[in-house]
């Protein structure tokens, strides 16, 4: 069996915990990593102004629990986003962006994972898509320079919700830490938009792929349905190609749904997704 790690995704436990508990469920739950999600909260996003030693605390608190985070989910761009026409939102997105790499490098995160829009509460165009590459290419240079990799989150948007897609901008920009970390739920909805297999659109990025969430979707449903509920991700197709490109590090996507048991539906969650990556696995 090929080695891999499956991280918990910080939003499928109800808000309120401390790291600790957090992390302490993680493990407890049956899932190796712990991934943070640095949204467009005041609350998340006011994690990057903890100072160095205070993050640093935070990643060795993570290890000692035994679940690693080795990635972030940083969606704060979504209130904040590299292409807005407003210089001043511009000014604040690349501040998250780099406090974000900063903050990786204190708590011992690989990977970020950015959310594949120019612009969300604005109307995009060519002036907003030229604004976003040319940020991009600064974040990626700044990363760079610290050693952590940005990854594309294919999103529920028409801007970036394959693969192809969103190798277009990581060949424009051309760095080697800047990839993809592909939602296959999400590319399974976009697939069947478009017509296409959401296999080979995966294949798209062979090379720049670092990781890989696993989320539950439906044509036009992009969050909040529990793992085996009747969604049309193609788990152990998608979880096969990915292993096949070299992917080991996999993160199940879902959120804490208000009223149901927590900890009964990250328990399932765990042996859900273990069970399909064991089948890609003897299948690859």
């Amino acid at each position: 069996m090929m080695n891999y790690t499956l991280a918990l995704y910080e939003k499928a436990i109800p808000a309120g915990y401390t790291f600790e508990e957090m992390f302490m469920i993680t493990r407890e739950c049956g899932f190796d990593r712990f991934e943070i999600s640095i949204d467009e909260t005041d609350a998340r996003l006011s994690r990057l102004n903890m100072t160095p030693q205070e993050q640093c605390a935070l990643g060795e608190l993570a290890r000692k629990c035994g679940t690693p985070i080795r990635t972030m989910c940083l969606s704060g761009h979504r209130k904040y986003p590299m292409g807005s026409k407003d210089s001043a939102v511009r000014k604040r997105s690349m501040e998250i962006m780099y406090r974000a790499v900063d903050f990786c490098i204190n708590v011992g995160i690989a990977v970020i994972q950015l959310a594949g829009y120019d612009v969300y509460y604005e109307e995009g165009n060519e002036e907003t898509r030229a604004l976003f590459l040319a940020n991009l290419k600064k974040a990626a240079d700044y990363a760079a320079s610290k050693g952590v990799i940005l990854a594309f989150e294919t999103m529920e948007t028409p801007f970036m919700d394959t693969v192809d897609k969103a190798m277009t901008y990581v060949r424009e920009v051309d760095s080697p830490y800047l990839g993809v970390y592909p939602d296959i739920g999400n590319l399974k909805n976009a697939a069947v938009l478009y017509g296409l297999d959401v296999v080979e659109d995966m294949e798209k990025g062979r090379g720049h792929t670092f990781a890989v969430h696993l989320k539950e979707t439906l044509p036009g449903v992009y969050r909040d349905m529990n793992y085996g509920t009747g969604g049309h991700t193609e788990y152990v197709r998608c979880i096969r190609k990915a292993l096949d490109m070299g992917v080991r590090m996999f993160t199940g996507e879902f959120w804490y749904q208000q009223g149901q048991d927590h900890i009964k539906v990250i328990k399932e969650a765990s042996a859900f997704l273990r069970a399909r990556i064991k089948e890609a696995q003897q299948d690859a």
